[in-house]
């Protein structure tokens, strides 16, 4: 469990999405909320190939992609 305070982002949008990456890439447990499913699903999926290109220039540890989802 993280000692830090948990966040929670409504509206998984562009910047919804993004807000919420930079948090967990922090150590924060995120929670993203959006009234529509589709979007949040894209959202992960924004967020998981954003965490793996930076994991490929090597800007995080492959284990701090993995620690952030």
């Amino acid at each position: 469990m993280s000692d830090k305070p948990k966040v929670a982002v409504l509206g998984a949008g562009t910047m919804g999405n993004g807000i919420a990456q930079v948090f967990a890439q922090h150590g924060h447990p995120v929670v993203l909320r959006d009234l529509d499913g589709n979007i949040l699903d894209h959202a992960r999926r924004q967020i998981e190939r954003s965490l793996a290109r930076l994991a490929e220039k090597g800007r995080i540890r492959p284990s701090e992609k993995e620690a952030s989802l």
